[in-house]
């Protein structure tokens, strides 16, 4: 017994050694460290960090784990953001019960194996910005992002399968050929998509209308898409912004549904596209060649040309005084388009005449008007005086210069650009006798106003005088019924006001007396006090709303 027992003591020691080492290799931890052995450069050492020594995979850093049948199986896997580069291995797909994978941010290439649908909880991929050439979506997947990479090649009409699919990103790379149809009425899901920045060509699918639970903006720009914008369209949420920009789409724009309140910054540059909201009006089609009309056949008609089987031809003198007639009602017509014409030029020569006197006339006494536009190039002017003590007088007007006008900031909050406001995705809201109002979104949406577009800024220094002081009177009213003037902008041809979006109810809703916190009724009493027999002023308006009690 002494001879058996010494060996045995001895091995013990050994045991105790291996047994950490038995213990990390399960399944999920080698899958992990085939991720770790296929990075070729972990500059942050967070692969790096996983040992087959370590007693549970769970700790090692970028793994998630979760109790799964009183067992830690991993559930995530983050290595995002860490200059990795390498590829992704096939033995990831045995991690049965996997969740989020984000891998993004980093140089990872080459193209994910078809075995990674084998993880069959997997659903969140994120792996954005990588140099990946292939990737295919899993039936199971709800959130899919694969921008900024180096995907190429069509979309593959097996994602029809991937009926759960939120989210499904794919620009910025070089997909082409056209966007299959058919697949989405089956993704009904579909809550984010976003094709812009790749070579997709031939017409925009209809059925992409059909996707009702769609959200925030569909974004299909700069791609290489022609023909027409299809009606369908139209049917997507109201609260769905399109983005159809740089592509070579042609034809009127349709005016159903959601694109009637579409703004105009949604379809630039597409050169073929006229029609609402675009200043571009549609040619009139020519009608159809149509053949002539057949002969009359009747009996009485063929009584007057034939009669007893002979023709009988028109007299020339019947064809001669046609003529005359013919060549009289051209001259005719001639006289009075010259006349027309001369009297028109006489009257616009008439009417530049006086303009031009009028300017000589009031030239010193214009010379130091209007400085929110032309007032305002050098600090040592005339008119470089008057406009400095307003704004020292108000002490919160600040200047954002254009190519044609300014954008004249009254709110010290208010922090946006014109070209920035410009260039902003906008859907109308309303139109009526003084403009068209449209909600403009600035940035990452966070930042909504409402941009009402009062037309032309004609008129002279003067008029621009006397729009500059309204707003300026307005931009200082502070009262609960009062929408608040953030900004105006002039210009001989543009004038816009742009004021902050209310979304929490309208006009009707205060009428009728349903009191919030935010905004009191106003109730008929108060609206009689109103004069009617005289115009009101601002200063007029800016009293009685003041006296409006809450």
């Amino acid at each position: 017994m002494r001879t058996i027992t010494i060996p045995i003591l001895l091995l013990l020691p050994l045991l105790v050694l291996v047994a950490p080492a038995a213990v990390a290799l399960t399944a999920d931890g080698l899958a992990l460290l085939a991720f770790k052995a296929a990075v070729t450069d972990d500059p942050w050492s967070v692969p790096s960090k996983w040992s087959e020594s370590d007693a549970d995979p769970c700790r090692w850093p970028g793994v998630t784990c979760a109790n799964i049948s009183s067992q830690p199986r991993v559930v995530g896997v983050a290595v995002a953001g860490k200059n990795v580069s390498g590829y992704i291995p096939s033995e990831l797909g045995s991690l049965l019960f996997l969740r989020r994978l984000n891998l993004h941010d980093n140089r990872l290439t080459g193209a994910i194996s078809a075995a990674l649908s084998n993880a069959s909880s997997l659903h969140s991929v994120f792996l954005y910005n990588n140099a990946l050439t292939g990737v295919g979506p899993t039936p199971q997947q709800q959130n899919l992002d694969v921008s900024r990479n180096s995907l190429s090649g069509e979309l593959p009409l097996d994602m029809r399968n991937c009926r759960s699919l939120q989210r499904l990103i794919v620009a910025k790379n070089t997909f082409s050929g056209e966007v299959p149809a058919g697949i989405w009425p089956e993704m009904s899901n579909l809550q984010q998509l976003d094709l812009s920045s790749n070579a997709f060509n031939g017409s925009i699918p209809s059925d992409l209308g059909q996707l009702p639970k769609l959200s925030g903006t569909l974004n299909i720009s700069h791609n290489q898409f022609s023909g027409i914008v299809p009606p369908e369209l139209g049917r997507l949420p109201a609260t769905v912004t399109l983005d159809l920009r740089f592509n070579n789409l042609s034809g009127a724009i349709p005016q159903t549904g959601s694109l009637a309140s579409q703004g105009p910054t949604a379809l630039h540059n597409n050169p073929a596209l006229c029609g609402f909201p675009l200043q571009v009006a549609c040619r009139a089609v020519p009608p159809p060649t149509q053949s002539p009309p057949p002969q009359n056949t009747s009996p009485s008609a063929a009584s007057s040309v034939f009669q007893d089987g002979q023709h009988h031809p028109i007299k020339t003198s019947l064809i001669a005084l046609i003529a005359v007639a013919d060549a009289a009602g051209v001259a005719l017509v001639g006289i009075i388009l010259v006349y027309v014409y001369w009297k028109l030029k006489d009257r616009r020569e008439g009417r530049r005449g006086r303009v031009i006197a009028q300017d000589d006339d009031d030239d010193d006494r214009n010379k130091e008007l209007c400085g929110c536009i032309w007032g305002r190039r050098g600090r040592g002017g005339a008119g470089d005086s008057d406009g400095s003590s307003d704004d020292d007088e108000e002490g919160g007007d600040r200047k954002y210069n254009g190519n044609d006008g300014e954008l004249v900031a009254i709110d010290r909050g208010f922090r946006m650009e014109l070209d920035e406001l410009l260039r902003s995705l906008a859907y109308v809201l309303g139109k009526g006798g003084k403009g068209i109002v449209y909600k403009v979104v600035v940035g990452n949406g966070s930042t909504p106003v409402a941009v009402r577009r009062l037309g032309g800024g004609g008129g002279g220094a003067e008029r621009c005088k006397e729009f500059r002081a309204e707003a300026r009177a307005m931009g200082r009213v502070r009262h609960p019924n009062v929408v608040r003037l953030r900004a105006y902008y002039w210009s001989h041809d543009e004038k816009l006001v742009v004021t902050d979006f209310v979304g929490n109810g309208n006009l009707v809703t205060a009428l009728r007396g349903k009191h919030t916190r935010d905004y009191c009724p106003f109730f008929l009493e108060k609206s009689l006090t109103i004069p009617s027999n005289n115009i009101i002023n601002f200063k007029q308006i800016i009293r009685i709303l003041a006296n409006l009690k809450c």
